[in-house]
């Protein structure tokens, strides 16, 4: 049983492309309502040139940014709050995210939708309570493995497509330099008080966009390790 367009949405939107490859050729009409998910504006212009592996050469203001970058994520903490995601054709959905390091994540749709996406820092599953129905792949194929492993540098395992500091935002578009890894995402980070992530945008291989903006963002550093474990979607009970 395939899941809905719309758990193929949240999966896009929250881990890339790479694990659902057909996902944009079943949302084909989704793609001619695509908004446009930059949200802080669409007219920076970049400075940085292209290298050879398909990423920019940057310079050492730019360095120092991403190095910025790669030490909030290496000394991220156990992390929730709650998130907003706008799937390609401009639909909304809401929920509660969870996330442990290193790899660890889960992702709880609100009601009506009964999907959950859980990863234990191996595998993530993408179980959908609506069809009885669960998915499962590698975290490896996946952008976030580059951002929730114990040694994030993303300059070592990303390819960075763009890099852009703008007032209190600095906005990183990277891909993983597995090429098992398909589709782009791009990274939004408010810069005050500290460093801290506001949302992202996935681009899949077929150009689709979904964003994930979010809120109410609590750092811990007690989160329950059973959050991380999925359970199997024939016993979970349904509230």
């Amino acid at each position: 049983m395939k899941l809905r367009l719309t758990a193929l949405a949240a999966l896009v939107a929250v881990i890339g492309a790479a694990a659902v490859p057909h996902a944009g050729a079943r949302a084909q009409d989704a793609k001619k309502a695509a908004p446009n998910p930059v949200g802080i504006g669409s007219n920076w212009s970049s400075s940085v040139t292209k290298d050879g592996d398909g990423g920019v050469e940057l310079d050492k203001k730019q360095m120092d940014l991403i190095q910025k970058v790669n030490a909030y994520f290496r000394d991220l903490p156990d992390l929730k709050g709650n998130f907003i995601q706008t799937a390609a054709d401009n639909k909304r959905s809401r929920g509660k995210f969870f996330v442990k390091r290193p790899g660890r994540f889960r992702f709880d749709y609100a009601s009506p939708s009964k999907l959950v996406i859980i990863s234990d820092g191996d595998y993530l599953r993408v179980q959908d309570y609506d069809l009885n129905n669960e998915e499962q792949y590698s975290i490896d194929q996946t952008p976030f493995r580059v951002l929730l492993r114990k040694d994030v540098d993303l300059v070592r395992d990303a390819k960075i497509l763009d890099l852009q500091e703008v007032d209190d935002v600095i906005v990183v578009t990277l891909q993983d330099k597995s090429p098992d890894t398909v589709g782009k995402i791009k990274l939004f980070l408010g810069k005050k008080p500290n460093i801290e992530l506001k949302e992202w945008v996935t681009t899949d291989a077929q150009g689709l966009d979904t964003r994930i903006e979010l809120q109410d963002l609590a750092k811990t550093e007690d989160l329950d390790p059973g959050l991380f474990k999925a359970m199997p979607i024939g016993l979970r009970k349904l509230q």
